[in-house]
């Protein structure tokens, strides 16, 4: 599947075919990356964010280039704000998805808005529910033996807990303590053992859950409300101060908006509007 992706990223791109005039400034595009954060990015380059810098690469004439860095706390410092102690070139020079309210770099305007969600096993109690009343209106004791991951200080914590469902989660750290595995890997592993009934995660991850197995596994994008955040804006940063490079990214991302749409939703990313409502 990952081969009839890449493939089709390359016909897409064949439809851009106007390159920046300041791309021939970069004898390279520079990106920087976690080595092991699926579906996001790896070392492997399966990750869509992997998949739209291939795209851009295409589209400005470039080799494409990875600095590797796990996405935690340093991985700016590390990585796009990081000097070649020799030659003094920056490492990198793009991130290839920040909140749009970062403050660590100079960000574009948003290419995507997905929501958390509620991943389920289609033969669990939870299979057969449509919306979120449906969940809540559970018989009790469906309710009383549910058991529903979660990751520590999120949303679905938040939402699982506001609405008297605290026995029913399971917690997991948000950082998976394995680095041979990425961090979602721990709760997708539950699921299918069956440890787990379902789980609150970011869309991007329930999405990829999804993806690697559809026949078992089914997705509800959870809505914002009563207090509680589920949808988010996601953008691309460069280095404060490097505007012109902002502006074309940005041109990048506007020219490419088609294929990079196509690309998430292949990853069966829940999509939604400012409004939160479903695209």
């Amino acid at each position: 599947m990952l081969r009839q992706l890449a493939a089709a990223v390359v016909v897409l791109s064949a439809l851009s075919v106007y390159a920046p005039a300041s791309a021939q400034e970069r004898d390279a595009l520079r990106v920087c990356a976690d080595p092991n954060n699926l579906p996001f990015s790896n070392e492997g380059q399966e990750g869509y964010e992997n998949k739209i810098a291939e795209l851009f690469a295409q589209t400005l004439g470039l080799p494409l280039e990875y600095t590797w860095f796990p996405q935690r706390r340093g991985f700016i410092r590390h990585t796009l704000r990081s000097q070649d102690p020799v030659s003094g070139q920056f490492k990198c020079d793009l991130v290839m998805a920040v909140p749009v309210q970062f403050e660590l770099g100079l960000v574009t305007d948003p290419y995507y808005r997905s929501t958390w969600a509620l991943v389920f096993r289609k033969d669990s109690p939870l299979g057969e529910i449509k919306t979120p009343d449906e969940l809540f209106a559970l018989p009790a004791e469906t309710l009383a033996g549910l058991k529903i991951g979660v990751f520590d200080q999120t949303p679905g914590a938040i939402w699982l807990s506001s609405h008297g469902l605290l026995q029913q989660m399971v917690g997991y750290p948000t950082l998976n303590a394995d680095p041979a595995e990425y961090p979602g890997r721990v709760i997708e592993r539950d699921l299918h053992n069956k440890e787990l009934d379902g789980a609150i995660v970011w869309g991007p991850i329930a999405g990829f859950f999804v993806w690697n197995d559809d026949e078992n596994l089914a997705l509800l994008p959870l809505r914002s409300g009563n207090g509680i955040r589920f949808d988010f804006a996601i953008a691309m940063a460069v280095r404060y101060g490097d505007k012109e490079w902002r502006d074309q990214v940005k041109g990048l991302i506007e020219q490419n908006k088609d294929a990079i749409d196509e690309l998430l939703r292949s990853y069966h990313i829940p999509l939604v509007d400012e409004n939160g409502d479903p695209l």
